[in-house]
């Protein structure tokens, strides 16, 4: 017999953000509390005894997605379930309890049930899947035999900071040895604190671990450098010892030939640097309204199955053959237009030649979205929207009696040894050693000749001895369609010099898609320490799309890195999860976010409750959006009405607990402890973003701020954001410091992030307005920004933070105009009240300058006005000693980041496939190139920097034109 029971709540009110009344119960934690009463009343009833042991029960309920939803986690609040009805159903358990809340975690966490994954037939998935879940669970078990000190410096790693030690700091230098530490102490430690034992307190440990490594701590050196005594808690070992056996014993109750290749499709020419392996095979025209069938059914391609490499993908566009027009020659052509791409490969996941018929549904294709017909750089999973897209059937045609697989590596390699071959390097003098010299020392966008191409291959024992960081020209001069060079390519691989990890990234572009090479730039980056790791991460995340099967050598690295150390599986989850929207990515991000969190399982709570509390605050945010208050009679009312609405929803339990006690998304080591309703405000913009307060439990009065935007990409910012923190990095190396402001910035969901605060700073429109009556008149006040900085510093003070502005301000014109940042109004650069200057907001980048009526609104290569230069002079008119300085900083940051330019063309192309609005193809890059002069020695690229300096001080007076129009229109003084 089966027993159902459905329970249906008559007066419960599903909430509604975009409501203006908050008398429901939001943070109602039903489904405990339900069950209960439901057992209680059914005592009375004849068939109780049936029901069984309560425990073994569990609610369902049909969410917003008309999917059958298993309330397995009891804890959660029906506002965040969102049931699409009030009804309940009671159902059974059908397996262990902790199994199927862990599952129910997962779903919430990647925002999407398990259950999708399960239904998705493709054994390819279901072979990821179970070898991930081996791996994790020998993950954990490893896990659980951390020791304690071990599972600490996995779970709450320091950040650190790279550079000269504390005697080569500026500023650090001339001081005394003695550094002021400020100790907190919790009161529960107050009796203890007569005679402590220190060798219980983390402290303690910490300090005589290391005392370089306590310096070279970021928070310790900002402390340092801007003369604030450190904050440190001291925190006894039992504590810790606490929340280790916690995560552990959490684990333990959840661990319970000749022939050649034919098939019918349509394809036109190929992209630049893709390889292109034979001919194009194009179909003939097909008339029809919706279905389509080609006459000549088989194309068939000029290459031997036998000379496929392993990584072959099959390109295929269709396209519209449009009325013939004239062209300059008095020819007609025939104008094409596309109407959508799909890729595929040719060997499955397995190795094995595909056959028989497949169906491809295709990805839409724009007229403007593609220079060529054809797609390689695209996603090999075909549109998982069937309903519209177009649908093409092929056919791969049937190798009888056996099927064909690509060989295995001992059989490649065996094949790649040639009895005759020497693998020493040729003799110096039979070596154009100039030519080949030129030829390595180009950028990553240089192109390479046919006869460029040859050489670098007869050569290829010599540049592996003399230029190892070569590999990948040295790829891209392989004869792919040649199954002899590919295997020859393979056993000189394995001879090749381990690559630095920075050079190797390159080589998990797209234009290296060989397994074997992926498998050895991976190899590669193992000697990244987490912190470099860190760094690139968001590239290796993008370079994923551009790996054809789920199981590959990145996708495991990644994962492994990711469950040793805390914080890297904190940005790799927030870096997947973010683009889980993208059709292309949605599954394959999927399955490696599943993989994580069975491997990470105490990480899920705290990763939970940051997905909650976005969940809250885009709830906050469509309320201000689309809530009632827009029928005020006027502006004041309307704004003083929804501040009040906001407030009152952020003082509710269901928002205030979970806004509260979470760790921050963009740096998990601060803790958000607890909302500070009354300063939390919405600013006035477009997207209304919500600028969230919270108290420091640790410092009184001391708050941390982030705002909340929803409705704009940010992932733009974010990259542009990382090249400003490996620039501040590049030039910390080589000792110099320019105090950049890379503040924290970080996409959560499609158009939706967070913004780091940085605290005590205003925008220069606010300091020229602040300090004149006339809005029109502000922005020729040389003297404002000055005495903003005197109000706020006297004496030694002042003078450190006119440093602090000269060092920054240096830093910030270097890399405007080596990333060409355009939009650089006053409200997009800021000062600290130390003196940093920084810049915010980089939606356009890459030479993408702003313009109206055609004509370019930004005339300058970078922002250098006259009251920068008089903040630098401290007031003194003239060139004094100390604008050579900046000068001099000007010069050195530029020459560093020259020597790293091939690095930052590599971040830049490999993001090429993120969708990112101004960076969609190589011409977009080519801007690096220009600004960096990579093409130039030295001197010529100096000598072309100092006249972009000069024309930036030159033509300042057009700078100060348009802050004065910005002044003018954002004037929201009353």
């Amino acid at each position: 017999m089966c027993l159902f029971v459905y329970i249906i709540f008559y007066q419960l009110k599903i909430p509604d953000p975009r409501e203006n009344s908050y008398h429901w119960r939001k943070g109602l934690k039903l489904f405990s509390v339900s069950r209960q009463l439901l057992w209680k009343q059914a005592q009375s009833f004849p068939l109780f005894p049936a029901l069984g042991e309560m425990e073994s029960h569990m609610f369902e309920c049909v969410n917003q997605a008309a999917v059958h939803e298993e309330l397995e986690d009891e804890t959660r609040r029906l506002c965040d379930v969102r049931p699409f009805l009030p009804v309940l159903k009671l159902i059974t358990r059908n397996c262990g309890r902790a199994e199927r809340l862990l599952d129910s975690k997962i779903g919430v966490l990647i925002g999407k049930g398990l259950h999708e994954l399960d239904a998705i037939n493709d054994q390819e998935v279901k072979d990821f899947r179970g070898k991930t879940l081996r791996q994790s669970e020998e993950k954990m078990q490893k896990v659980q035999m951390m020791s304690c000190t071990e599972w600490l410096q996995a779970s709450f790693s320091q950040q650190l900071e790279p550079g000269p030690g504390p005697d080569q700091i500026n500023g650090v230098s001339d001081r005394s040895t003695d550094l002021k530490v400020t100790i907190h102490f919790d009161q529960s430690q107050v009796v203890h604190i007569l005679f402590p034992p220190t060798v219980n307190y983390m402290i303690h440990l910490l300090l005589s671990y290391s005392f370089v490594a306590v310096f070279c701590m970021q928070y310790i050196r900002t402390c340092v450098q801007t003369k604030e005594p450190p904050h440190l808690t001291l925190v006894h070992s039992s504590i810790i010892q606490e929340m280790f056996d916690k995560e552990v014993s959490a684990i333990g109750a959840w661990s319970a030939a000749s022939r050649y290749l034919s098939l019918c499709a349509s394809a036109r020419r190929a992209v630049p640097r893709a390889e292109l392996l034979c001919k194009p095979a194009v179909s003939s025209e097909s008339s029809g309204r919706s279905e389509h069938t080609w006459r000549d059914s088989t194309l068939e391609f000029e290459i031997s199955v036998c000379d496929l490499p392993r990584m072959t993908r099959l390109c295929i566009a269709i396209y519209a053959v449009m009325d013939k027009v004239k062209k300059q020659n008095g020819k007609k052509s025939p104008r094409l237009y596309p109407i959508a791409w799909v890729n595929t490969m040719v060997f499955d996941y397995k190795g094995q030649l595909k056959t028989g018929d497949i169906i491809l549904h295709c990805w839409s294709s724009f007229p403007d979205e593609l220079e060529e017909m054809l797609n390689p750089i695209g996603t090999v999973q075909t549109n998982p929207y069937t309903e519209n897209a177009t649908a093409l059937h092929i056919s791969f045609p049937e190798y009888l009696p056996h099927a064909i697989v690509f060989p295995p590596f001992d059989k490649v390699t065996s094949i790649g040894h040639c009895p005759g071959e020497s693998a020493r390097p040729s003799p110096p003098h039979t070596i154009s050693w100039s030519s080949l010299k030129e030829i390595m020392e180009r950028d990553p966008l240089s192109q390479l000749c046919e006869n460029e191409k040859d050489l670098i291959w007869t050569l290829r024992y010599d540049c592996r001895e003399n230029f190892p960081q070569s590999l990948p020209k040295l790829l891209l001069s392989v004869k792919w369609s040649k199954h002899e060079d590919m295997a020859q390519l393979q056993v000189l691989l394995q001879i090749w010099p381990k690559l630095s990890p920075r050079d190797a990234l390159e080589l998990l572009d797209f234009n290296y898609p060989d397994q074997y090479v992926r498998e050895y730039a991976v190899g590669c980056l193992r000697d990244m320490s987490d912190e470099e790791l860190s760094q690139y991460l968001l590239q290796l995340v993008q370079v994923l799309r551009y790996e054809p099967y789920y199981d590959c050598a990145l996708t495991h690295f990644l994962l492994e890195r990711a469950q040793r150390n805390r914080k890297i599986g904190h940005f790799l989850f927030w870096h997947l999860r973010s683009e889980l929207h993208m059709p292309a990515v949605s599954v394959q991000f999927s399955l490696i976010l599943e993989a994580y969190c069975r491997g990470s399982i105490p990480h899920i709570e705290v990763l939970k409750k940051q997905v909650e509390a976005l969940s809250k605050l885009k709830s906050v945010n469509e309320l201000i959006k689309f809530g009632t208050m827009k029928n005020a009679r006027s502006k004041a009312k309307e704004a003083m009405l929804t501040k009040e609405a906001m407030m009152t929803c952020l003082r509710q339990s269901g928002y205030y607990e979970t806004l509260s006690d979470i760790h921050s998304p963009l740096n998990p080591n601060i803790l958000l402890a607890e909302v500070n309703v009354e300063r939390c405000r919405y600013m006035d913009s477009k997207m209304k973003p919500l600028w969230i307060v919270y108290n420091n439990k640790l410092l009184d009065g001391d708050t941390l701020g982030i705002i909340f935007k929803y409705g704009d990409d940010l992932r733009q910012d974010m990259l542009t954001l990382q090249i400003l923190r490996l620039m501040d990095l590049l030039w910390k190396e080589a000792n110099l410091d320019l105090r950049i402001v890379p503040y924290g910035c970080l996409a959560t969901g499609d158009r939706a992030g967070l913004i780091e605060v940085v605290s005590s700073a205003d925008t220069i429109a606010n300091i020229q307005l602040t300090s004149s009556n006339v809005a029109a008149a502000a922005a020729f006040n040389k003297d404002a920004l000055l005495n903003w900085l005197k109000e706020r510093n006297s004496g030694d003070a002042l003078d450190h933070a006119i440093e602090e502005f000269t060092l920054s301000c240096a830093g910030y014109c270097v890399a405007t105009y080596v990333l060409g940042i355009g939009d650089r109004h006053s409200d997009n650069i800021m000062v600290r009240s130390t003196g940093q200057l920084f810049h915010i907001d980089f939606g356009h980048i890459l030479g993408n300058f702003k313009s109206k009526f055609g004509i370019k609104r930004e005339r300058v290569p970078f922002i250098l006005t006259h009251d920068f230069i008089h903040v630098i002079q401290q007031g003194k008119t003239g060139y004094t000693e100390k604008f050579a300085s900046f000068r001099q900083y000007c010069e050195e940051a530029y020459l560093i980041l020259r020597r790293n330019g091939n690095l930052f063309i590599t971040l830049f192309a490999l993001m090429l496939t993120a969708g990112l609005p101004e960076l969609t193809s190589v011409k977009d890059i080519q801007y690096l190139k220009d600004s960096l002069a990579l093409g130039k020695t030295d001197d010529e690229a100096l000598k072309q920097f100092r006249q972009k300096f000069d024309e930036a001080l030159r033509e300042s007076w057009t700078t100060k034109v348009n802050w004065m129009a910005h002044n003018v229109a954002k004037d929201n003084r009353s």
